[in-house]
């Protein structure tokens, strides 16, 4: 027999702790709509194929949903007072990719598949299309019939320190493992000059430079984001190779080059800094193995956050409003 591929064990590793997430069960639509998984990841496909860096987007559309009512696709809700239009939420990317796919299984299976599944499936497809792991991704969420902006203050912000991080995670369900696991989806990340530009110039009031940042990284950040220069220019929250998902970006924090504070403050602290070494220790092979485990594991576990199943919600006809 030939040997397992790493990408095959992960799978398989990972398919072992999937169920148990409340109601949520893999392979939920074998029956009802078979083929949903299979159009939401040629859609994805086609999507990254024309722009790699929608993957990232899709990954955090998902992370966004799940921190705000729950995995319910109440972010892709349109509306003034609506989720998405919070200020966390403003730089949110993939809501066509989402509403691509819906409209393609309603032609095929109306009323069935909810947009909170086609999102978790969009993220895991995302990750895998970015050479990271796949995992079996438990379905069976149904789409929530609230969506406020006001309630986004929830979400992780750029210059949490690693305190009001562990409280947002743990708020969750989540502990320092699964936050430390999670925030290395910026392995595929960007963010705006505005997030992070303080730390380069007028770090807590001072004038001077966040001096936890590495100085050949400092010049490299301070030449993207001019003091005066465009707030919404994007930067790679891993500089070395931000459309693959690997550890790099562990290394980075280690080597005092990560770009947001948040991120950055996870070498800083005396139970995160063990876990960072732990994925930084190389770029592939056993320990890159590990983290792949580990982030699938980490986003079944997100992903059944404040579920809504059997007869709560709905099930949306389209993603962007209410039934």
């Amino acid at each position: 027999m030939a040997p397992m591929s790493l990408l095959s064990l992960v799978v398989l590793l990972v398919s072992v702790s999937v169920e148990g997430q409340g109601r949520l069960k893999t392979g939920f639509y074998s029956s009802t709509c078979p083929k949903a998984e299979a159009i939401v990841r040629s859609t994805v496909e086609s999507h990254f194929n024309k722009d790699p860096t929608i993957a990232a987007g899709l990954l955090r559309l998902h992370f966004h949903d799940c921190f705000v009512q729950g995995c319910d696709g109440s972010v892709l809700i349109t509306g003034s007072s609506a989720e998405r239009n919070a200020l966390p939420n403003l730089g949110l990317r993939g809501f066509e990719v989402i509403d691509d796919a819906k409209a393609q299984v309603e032609a095929l299976c109306p009323g069935v598949v909810s947009c909170a599944d086609i999102l978790a499936l969009a993220a895991r497809d995302s990750v895998d299309l970015s050479k990271g792991p796949s995992w079996s991704a438990p379905t069976g969420r149904r789409d929530g019939r609230i969506s406020s902006s006001s309630e986004a203050s929830n979400l992780p912000s750029p210059a949490d320190s690693i305190a009001v991080q562990r409280q947002k995670f743990a708020a969750k369900g989540l502990n320092d493992k699964d936050m430390v696991t999670l925030i290395g989806g910026h392995t595929i990340g960007q963010t705006d000059c505005v997030f992070f530009r303080y730390r380069l110039y007028n770090f807590t009031a001072t004038g001077n430079a966040d001096p936890t940042i590495n100085p050949a990284f400092l010049a490299q950040l301070q030449s993207l984001c001019p003091p005066n220069g465009d707030g919404t220019k994007r930067v790679a929250l891993d500089k070395d190779s931000q459309t693959n998902f690997d550890v790099s970006f562990f290394k980075n924090v280690k080597n005092g080059n990560g770009v947001l504070e948040s991120d950055q403050r996870l070498w800083g602290d005396a139970t995160t800094q063990p876990i960072v070494q732990n994925y930084a220790g190389t770029i592939r092979g056993l320990l890159g193995l590990r983290f792949d485990l580990e982030f699938s594991k980490a986003m079944i576990k997100m992903s059944g956050i404040e579920v809504k199943t059997g007869s709560q919600g709905e099930i949306r006809k389209m993603c962007s409003k209410f039934n």
